[in-house]
């Protein structure tokens, strides 16, 4: 019985359907995390859920920026928060776990455990060296030329900006986690990286506004994490902060992973922890 996850599938491309296609559980009793970015239409992203769905006994999904975009060829134009709520209602009839519902307990190895999915949205205070407002940091981002697609497909509808929905969300979650019982300790998800130190290796350090908040900084600690999982900046690596494990479950775009010296992982294995992490 494992605890597995997966994020940033992309299966519009097909050799990343592919992939998604021969995913299989190790045993009748595992589970799957799936840490965003599935597709970017409600047709891909159902798709693979259900898909999914049919193969783990618990799926456990949280969304990414490309779920929350709305392409213009999308037969589903619902914008920001509507459509996440829409996803939601869609996924919960799949039987996936969604950062809505009660949190699950894992029982299985080094259990009990309670997996947290989070929504968390990120504020522009990833921001690059030299730079102190998000005004210069976007200034700083476009004359790098490094624009995430967010700027014009991420919607925060109703509210007036990301950051404002990140604010929201923040609230929400901290409060739904306060009310874990405080002796077990949790698995957090999120799409975006908790803590900065994972973009700190990006090859266009002013990306990093688009990846995470400081405000999650210390939730590892603060809320007893056994581990963090995460995706979005397609660098799959594990690193520890304060001895809790971040490790980014990513399998990215093909022409990212083509060029490695081994094929994809495909499913990372979380608990039981792996080997030399326990």
């Amino acid at each position: 019985m494992s605890l597995l996850a997966v994020s940033d599938l992309h299966v519009r491309h097909p050799e990343n359907r592919e992939i998604v296609e021969g995913l299989r559980p190790q045993s009748d009793d595992d589970w799957l995390i799936i840490a965003g970015d599935v597709g970017e239409t409600f047709s891909d992203i159902v798709w693979a859920m259900q898909l999914l769905r049919a193969r783990f006994t618990k799926v456990i999904w949280v969304p990414g920026n490309h779920e929350l975009w709305t392409p213009p060829k999308d037969p589903v134009q619902l914008r920001g928060e509507e459509r996440y709520l829409a996803l939601v209602d869609r996924l919960r009839e799949l039987g996936v776990v969604t950062p809505e519902d009660p949190y699950p307990v894992w029982e299985g190895p080094e259990g009990p455990v309670v997996v947290a999915p989070l929504f968390v949205l990120y504020d522009y205070t990833f921001r690059p060296a030299g730079t102190h407002t998000k005004k210069e940091a976007l200034r700083a981002a476009h004359e790098a030329g490094v624009v995430a697609t967010d700027e014009y497909l991420l919607h925060s509808d109703p509210y007036p900006s990301r950051e404002a929905w990140c604010r929201a969300r923040l609230a929400y979650t901290r409060s739904r986690l306060d009310r874990i019982d405080s002796a077990l300790p949790t698995v957090l998800v999120n799409h975006f990286p908790l803590v900065r130190e994972p973009t700190r290796v990006l090859h266009y350090p002013e990306f990093a506004l688009w990846c995470g908040t400081e405000a999650t900084a210390e939730w590892h600690v603060r809320y007893r994490a056994a581990a963090v999982v995460y995706g979005h900046l397609h660098i799959p690596r594990t690193i520890e902060c304060d001895g809790v494990p971040h490790r980014e479950v990513s399998l990215g775009y093909p022409r990212e992973w083509r060029g490695r010296p081994a094929a994809p992982a495909g499913l990372c294995r979380i608990l039981p922890a792996p080997v030399g992490r326990r």
